[in-house]
């Protein structure tokens, strides 16, 4: 590199490289792991009263009756399974009246109702679960998520508590498939899931996951019900906002389920991802903004380059410039690597998976770059527009003050 002084624009990757190491950094140690999350399972909780569950369905999946089934086997003492879909034709229907002749005890009961209550068709499928539940306390799960036997005590104890609203909970995948499920896994595991550890370290509590939300039926009551998001694509996330709308706080529980990655190849892993992107950006377009620091192989490539160009300079600002890059990429990788141990489930998947590490974080780097365009996205087939629902949500806000 010729002796001149590094430039504004320089200046600013390098900023931008030293961001996504200060990231990879806090990620890797804010975020528990496996070995966090099985610590937390040991720590027991108390149930807070009788539970009504409502798992909306649609269509079959391939470990459907397994993950179900888990919420059969639950240690709480009282609860309540409802289990919906549109029509009796769907095939989960089936897999439910299975499941309700293996576990004859358990209150189970199938929901068959077409009932269309607004472009959301899940927010519509549990509208009508809710007309049939029977308990104070609602838990809102995904079909596909399993769970362990003391779930349903761990994510309803903190609802004891008056000040809590709405109780959410992370997911780590479960790859059902091959190479493009592995890919998909580490999306949620090395990127998604240490993010929301950074985000909660840091005090942020503006989230809601479908994996999980738990909340009083008069919280739900008082915060316009369903029916208040039942056109919003991140219904989740808006439920979980209207409850912190009446001043109350949202609880990260410490129980981590499993949810499946089935997508086989890279086009249907490329429309799921990218409406979960350009869901945060309609959601936090700030945030959005700041998510390029997050995938960090290509920040550690780019600081290696500059480092490599500076090292020769003669320039003060040129040798100030290297100790800084040179810095953040061995810092970076630290950490990087660090995550990596932290995400993989075994040593063996930690060799296996760690070649996939630049392909998982250059990928989202361009579907970070695609989700900035775009004012739609493809939901369970069904093309839903991102401000529509923004704009339902404030307009069902401002009829409720």
């Amino acid at each position: 590199m010729t002796a001149h002084p590094v430039s504004l624009f320089e200046w600013l990757v390098i900023a931008l490289c030293c961001a996504a190491t200060c990231h990879a950094t806090l990620a890797a140690l804010f975020f528990p792991g496996l070995r966090g999350a099985a610590r937390a399972r040991r720590s027991g909780g108390e149930a807070s009263g009788s539970v009504s569950v409502l798992k909306p369905l649609c269509g079959i999946e391939p470990r459907l009756y397994s993950n179900l089934e888990t919420f059969c086997t639950q240690t709480h003492p009282s609860y309540q399974l409802l289990f919906g879909v549109a029509s009796a034709s769907d095939p989960a229907a089936a897999v439910v009246e299975r499941l309700a002749r293996a576990y004859p005890k358990r209150d189970i009961e199938l929901v068959i109702d077409g009932t269309v209550h607004g472009s959301n068709r899940k927010v519509g499928n549990l509208i009508n679960l809710a007309a049939r539940a029977k308990h104070d306390l609602i838990v809102i799960a995904d079909s596909d998520i399993a769970v362990e036997p003391d779930y349903l005590v761990r994510v309803s104890a903190p609802l004891a508590d008056a000040h809590v609203g709405v109780v959410t909970c992370l997911y780590r995948a479960r790859r059902v498939g091959g190479f493009w499920s592995r890919i998909g896994g580490l999306f949620i595991d090395e990127w998604f899931a240490p993010s929301v550890h950074v985000a909660n370290v840091l005090g942020q509590r503006r989230f809601g996951f479908g994996a999980t939300l738990a909340l009083r039926r008069d919280t739900l009551v008082k915060s316009g019900g369903f029916e208040a998001v039942r056109d919003c694509l991140a219904d989740d996330y808006w439920l979980a906002e209207r409850v912190r709308a009446l001043g109350l706080r949202t609880a990260l529980s410490d129980v981590v389920v499993a949810t499946d990655v089935i997508e086989q190849d890279l086009a249907s892993l490329w429309r799921r991802e990218i409406r979960w992107l350009r869901t945060i950006r309609s959601l936090n377009p700030l945030g959005f903004a700041c998510l390029c620091v997050t995938f960090t192989t290509p920040w550690l490539l780019t600081s290696a380059v500059l480092g490599l160009g500076y090292e020769h300079g003669t320039e003060i600002s040129q040798g100030i410039a290297d100790t800084i890059v040179d810095l953040s990429t061995s810092l970076g990788l630290s950490a990087r690597l660090l995550l990596h141990r932290r995400g993989a489930r075994s040593w063996r998947a930690f060799w296996r998976d760690l070649p996939l590490l630049a392909l998982r974080d250059l990928l989202m780097w361009l579907q970070w770059l695609a989700a900035l365009f775009g004012s739609s996205v493809v939901w369970r087939g069904v093309r839903m527009p991102l401000d529509d629902a923004r704009e339902h949500y404030d307009a069902n806000a401002s009829d409720s003050q």
